[in-house]
């Protein structure tokens, strides 16, 4: 079962985040989407503060905070995520649930082809024909 864990959070992960499209759209009917994003974000801030403290997991902050190369990554990557987030809901804002996103995950194909080519991750013959069918899929309904 161990194996397959990842599979579960992964699964997991993609339910919540078909919550964040729908609930997000429901939400951000007549509001400014930056505004609706940056309370979104304080309140998952809040929320994962709150994990930690269940958890008692404070003890491992100490250790990335005085790791300079991983806080840079880590830093990026929360810029990263936050531009995603601010474009995401401006997107919602103006376009349907069902269209945006699925082209929203056209960030699985880039991710690929990013770890790919930085990582020197290897992608099997399947993978790559899976992500090709992906990026045709979100072609199909960007156009539809």
């Amino acid at each position: 079962m161990e194996n397959y864990l990842w599979l579960v959070y992964a699964l997991l992960s993609a339910i919540c985040a078909a919550l964040v499209s729908v609930f997000g759209k429901i939400g951000l009917q007549g509001l400014d989407a930056n505004a609706a994003t940056v309370i979104r974000a304080v309140i998952m801030a809040l929320f994962l503060i709150c994990v930690m403290l269940v958890q008692r997991n404070f003890s491992h902050v100490s250790g990335i905070l005085t790791d300079k190369k991983a806080m840079l990554w880590i830093a990026i990557s929360g810029i990263a995520g936050a531009l995603s987030w601010l474009f995401y809901f401006v997107a919602l804002k103006y376009g349907k649930v069902s269209q945006v996103a699925p082209v929203d995950k056209l960030s699985v194909v880039l991710a690929t082809i990013i770890a790919v080519v930085f990582l020197h991750e290897t992608v099997s013959v399947m993978s790559a024909g899976g992500i090709a069918l992906i990026t045709i899929g979100i072609i199909m309904v960007a156009l539809g």
